[in-house]
């Protein structure tokens, strides 16, 4: 496997975010994308104060975080209220149909065993050769 030469300043700035940790967050938060972060290092430099602002406030990102989780919460019972409640019991009938199937699937598999007991072997007719009279 060949690995592509990097630019210069591409390292570089690969090392500047290794620095600051907080860049990460940034661009997973979706506040930034690595090009425009790449392009205002490039042309801002790294002594530029706007890379100090970035993740600056520890105590706001906390409460975004019980935010969140709050807001998660709501979420998900947004979604029930929602919910239609003959579409979600039609959903449980085709999971349960679905199973169904899967566990018809596998008795045929394991040889038509019983969950009571053993199999009973198949018993033929008691008169095999049965002629009636016309």
């Amino acid at each position: 496997m060949t690995q592509k030469k990097l630019h210069p300043t591409v390292v570089q700035f690969k090392e500047f975010v290794k620095n600051n940790p907080k860049l990460i967050l940034e661009v997973r938060k979706g506040k930034s994308t690595w090009q425009e972060l790449y392009e205002e290092w490039y042309l801002l430099g790294e002594e530029d104060s706007r890379w100090e602002t970035i993740g600056s406030d520890n105590t706001e990102e906390v409460e975004s975080n019980t935010e969140t989780k709050g807001d998660w919460i709501s979420n998900i019972l947004g979604m029930v209220k929602k919910m239609d409640p003959n579409q979600l019991q039609n959903h449980i009938n085709n999971l349960s149909q679905a199973l169904g199937a899967v566990q018809g699937v596998l008795s045929q598999f394991q040889g038509n065993n019983t969950v009571g007991g053993p199999a009973k072997p198949q018993e033929g007719p008691k008169h095999p050769f049965l002629f009636r009279k016309d």
